[in-house]
């Protein structure tokens, strides 16, 4: 049985600090007279039954979008782990797929490549590859993994490359299109994804 986009909720993370953005909020950055958020929300949001956005700040905000805002439970900007971690306790599907806030050139079919890979390699976590390097915050991942993440956070741990060692990891290839891993994280950043083609 293939995964359904019903089985899945999309996780929009966007509780970082945004430090090389001069400590911006990336979500709320603009792009192209839009912020970075709705970019994400519009793609992502036909490829999963459900959506949560993770943050930490800005909750107003970001909760306008008509979608559950989950804050870390962990204090101080603990990392992409604490923010899969408080919305895989959030989810009630078997599967989230986890996308930053501030690549806005996400495929039509990121989900359902994601989902080949998991489902062809019987794995517990797909990650997307660019054909370089692992894209370790693009990717699906069982609700079911959630004691095991936060035994590993308890333990101090916070390196996203450790847990996923832990467990059965599939790479899912992405080397034809790696602009889907574009991101904004300097003005410079910023200015360079305006002028991309695929947000005209």
């Amino acid at each position: 049985m293939i995964i359904q986009p019903a089985e899945i909720t999309a996780v929009i993370l966007a509780g970082g600090r945004g430090r090389r953005m001069g400590g911006k909020d990336k979500g709320l950055v603009e792009v192209n007279d839009l912020p970075l958020i709705e970019h994400v929300i519009s793609a992502v949001s036909p490829q999963a039954g459900q959506l949560i956005i993770n943050a930490n700040r800005n909750i107003e905000e970001y909760r306008r979008y008509g979608f559950p805002v989950v804050s870390d439970t962990m204090t101080d900007y603990q990392g992409p782990l604490a923010g899969f971690a408080s919305s895989m306790a959030a989810a009630d599907t078997e599967y989230i797929v986890t996308i930053p806030c501030d690549s806005p050139l996400l495929p039509a079919d990121l989900v359902q490549r994601l989902v080949q890979t998991l489902q062809n390699e019987d794995a517990e976590l797909a990650v997307a590859h660019d054909g370089q390097r692992l894209q370790p915050v693009f990717a699906l991942m069982r609700v079911s993994l959630l004691p095991s993440l936060l035994g590993f956070l308890q333990r101090g741990d916070r390196k996203i490359d450790l847990w996923y060692a832990q467990h059965k990891i599939a790479k899912a290839d992405f080397s034809d299109i790696p602009e889907t891993f574009l991101n904004i994280n300097t003005p410079g950043d910023q200015q360079q994804l305006q002028q991309h083609e695929k947000l005209r």
